[in-house]
């Protein structure tokens, strides 16, 4: 059963009773909530993906509760926790969308050792997948938005998931997180997107959700094999350029770009070495989304 079955009352109720199970893949989350905006975020984000058996295990139990006493009253607040340990401190009630995104990712960065982890996205075409991981307002969450809006796969805007064994990296194809300026770039460059309510005056900024394209959704469960790593750097006015880059570069901004490198140790190490091997590496700066589709365009097409 797909969350968009649910009507939003049953969402809410299920989540007030903490009986939402949802299928993030290759990961599940029991989800708990009594803030209102939660369920509504939930049915626009996730309308595509399964809701799973109550009865099921899951990897991750969170809650995004109310804060208790006067604060439930004036000027709302609520707290992320898991396994009912509060893990961040409160923040007003109606973050909750970013609350549940945000904690998920932690979620995962800090348990999900049976992958390296790389904070990066992915997105893939025609079978070949690219990395592209960067340090934050380098343009990747901006980029990743645009290349899956004309036609790329989302596996992931944040979280990489690298499978040690296989070579092969999944991702989950959940929303993409978009700030400030972007939120308005990309409602310009697909106005078929579909957006949460923007949040201001978040750690990040203002901060707007975009719903996983359903395609993307549908095939989460395929992981890709990596053909290009590309380092995006966003440079106003300029235009799109493809260089190469140094390959032992490359490694060290991958592996600081890892969450989890130094829990693998020489495992990890021996992972960024095959994904470099692997990957044609350069350093994309841009300015215009439409050179920078034209510009991976080519490469899926070369």
């Amino acid at each position: 059963m797909k969350i968009a079955s649910l009507t939003l009352e049953d969402l809410r109720d299920r989540l007030a009773r903490g009986q939402l199970r949802l299928d993030i893949h290759p990961f599940s989350a029991r989800l708990q909530s009594d803030v209102p905006e939660a369920a509504s975020a939930l049915r626009l984000l996730y309308g595509e993906f399964a809701c799973l058996p109550d009865d099921g295990f899951s990897d991750f139990h969170v809650q995004v509760s109310r804060e208790p006493g006067l604060r439930r009253w004036y000027r709302p607040q609520a707290r992320f926790s898991v396994d009912g340990r509060a893990a961040f401190v409160p923040l007003p009630a109606h973050h909750a969308p970013v609350m549940f995104e945000w904690g998920l990712n932690w979620c995962v960065a800090s348990h999900g050792h049976q992958f390296l982890i790389l904070h990066a996205a992915v997105v893939e075409k025609n079978g070949m997948a690219a990395l592209l991981p960067a340090p934050p307002g380098s343009g990747k969450s901006t980029l990743c938005a645009g290349l899956v809006n004309r036609g790329w796969r989302l596996l992931s805007d944040e979280l990489a998931l690298y499978d040690m064994d296989s070579g092969l990296v999944h991702g989950m194809a959940r929303p993409v997180n978009l700030k400030n300026r972007s939120i308005e770039v990309i409602q310009r460059f697909a106005p078929e997107a579909v957006f949460t309510a923007p949040v201001a005056d978040t750690s990040k900024g203002t901060v707007a959700l975009m719903r996983p394209p359903d395609e993307s959704v549908r095939r989460r469960t395929e992981p890709a094999r990596l053909r290009w790593l590309v380092l995006p750097r966003y440079v106003p006015d300029a235009a799109a350029t493809l260089e190469l880059h140094s390959k032992a570069q490359t490694f060290l901004l991958v592996a600081e770009q890892s969450y989890n490198y130094d829990i693998h140790g020489q495992r990890a190490f021996r992972a960024v070495e095959s994904i470099i091997d692997s990957c044609d590496c350069y350093q994309f700066s841009y300015s215009a989304l439409e050179d920078a589709v034209r510009t991976f365009d080519a490469l899926a097409a070369a």
